[in-house]
């Protein structure tokens, strides 16, 4: 068992599939990354720490780096942000196509940075 399995594992039964589903989307995005537990969260690395995500207590938590958040403030009006992070609401449909435009986008800028 991987620490993100035991970290959703451990989460109340009903969240555990949003959490597996933010999961799926952002491996699907940015393919080759490991996955690892940082700051007590799920966090993909792939040359450095790409997104982390993690389950609060009233939110799901999305925390891409404040250039992700910048570059798509426009489609993030419905949430709650901050400097480096997104809330999205535990009662709401998550939204997984721009979780996974935000996974992609942060791929992109890896891409740049390291001349991959």
């Amino acid at each position: 068992m991987t620490p993100i399995d035991t970290y959703i594992a451990a989460a109340p039964a009903a969240y555990r599939d949003q959490l597996t589903a933010i999961r799926q989307t952002i491996a699907t995005n940015l393919p080759g990354a490991e996955e690892q537990l940082k700051y007590q969260m799920p966090t993909f690395y792939w040359h450095e720490n790409v997104i982390h995500f993690a389950l609060n207590q009233h939110h799901f938590g999305l925390y891409p780096t404040p250039s992700a958040v910048t570059a798509f403030q426009a489609k993030l009006t419905a949430y709650k942000t901050s400097k480096g992070a997104i809330q999205f609401p535990l009662d709401a449909p998550l939204p997984l196509d721009l979780i996974g435009a935000i996974t992609a986008f942060r791929r992109r800028e890896i891409i740049a940075k390291y001349d991959l």
